[in-house]
C-alpha cells in the first residue's frame, strides 16, 4: 500500500477518534469513576468490538444494516437502552454508597466486555467503516479486502493509543476529585450523567 496514502488515513483517523462521540466519552466516564486501568480495559473492549465492525464492513454485512431501516434502528435502539441501563447502575452506585472509598472492586473483566458490547450495538460504527474503508483503497493494486483490513488495523490501533491516553488524564482528573470529598461523593452521578449523554446520543443519532 502506498505510504502516503495510509498517513492519510491515519490523519482522518485521529482527528474522527478525537470527535465527541460515545466511545471516548465511555472511556472518559470509567476512567473518572473508576482509574486508568478501568478505562484502559474499556478502550480494549470498545477497540475489540471495532474488530467485528471492520470485519463486516469488509464482508459488506454493514451495507446491509444500512439499507434495512428495521436492522439499524433495532442495533442502534439496543446500543442507547443498554447504555441507559449502565447510567441507571451508576446513580443506584451513588445512592448504595455512602463514601466513595466504599465502593466496591472494579471488574476489569467487566468493563472489557461493556466496552465491547456498546461498540458492537453502535451500528454507526460499522457504517462509518463501510464509508470511510472505500475512499482510501486502490482498486487497481488488487487485494481491496486485504487493503481495507489493513486500514481498519491501522484505525484501531491509533484509537486504542488515543483512548489510553485520555484515560491518563481522565484518571488525574478522576484523582483529584476523590481527594475531595463532597466531590467524590458525587462521582457516581458524573458516570450516570455522562452514560446518560451517550445513551441520548445514541438513541436520536440518525445515520
Amino acid at each position: 500500500m502506498d505510504l502516503l496514502l495510509v498517513l492519510s488515513f491515519l490523519g482522518v483517523a485521529i482527528m474522527l477518534t478525537l470527535m465527541p462521540g460515545p466511545d471516548i466519552l465511555f472511556v472518559i466516564a470509567q476512567s473518572i469513576s473508576q482509574d486508568k486501568q478501568a478505562g484502559i480495559m474499556t478502550a480494549l473492549g470498545l477497540c475489540t468490538g471495532l474488530l467485528l465492525h471492520i470485519t463486516a464492513a469488509v464482508a459488506g454485512l454493514s451495507a446491509l444494516i444500512y439499507q434495512s431501516a428495521l436492522v439499524f434502528s433495532i442495533v442502534k435502539y439496543a446500543g442507547a437502552a443498554y447504555l441507559l441501563y449502565l447510567a441507571f447502575q451508576a446513580f443506584r452506585s451513588h445512592q448504595d454508597n455512602l463514601s466513595f472509598v466504599e465502593q466496591k472492586p472494579v471488574s476489569y473483566r467487566s468493563l472489557y466486555k461493556k466496552g465491547i458490547i456498546m461498540n458492537v450495538l453502535n451500528p454507526k460504527v460499522s457504517l462509518f467503516f463501510l464509508s470511510l474503508l472505500p475512499q482510501f483503497v486502490h482498486q487497481h493494486s488488487g487485494y481491496v479486502a486485504g487493503q481495507m483490513f489493513v486500514l481498519g488495523f491501522v484505525f484501531l490501533v491509533q484509537a486504542f493509543v488515543i483512548f489510553t491516553c485520555v484515560s491518563l488524564f481522565s484518571d488525574k482528573v478522576g484523582n483529584w476529585i476523590k481527594r475531595h470529598q463532597r466531590l467524590a461523593r458525587r462521582i457516581h452521578l458524573v458516570e450516570g450523567a455522562l452514560l446518560t449523554l451517550i445513551g441520548i446520543q445514541v438513541a436520536f443519532s440518525g445515520k
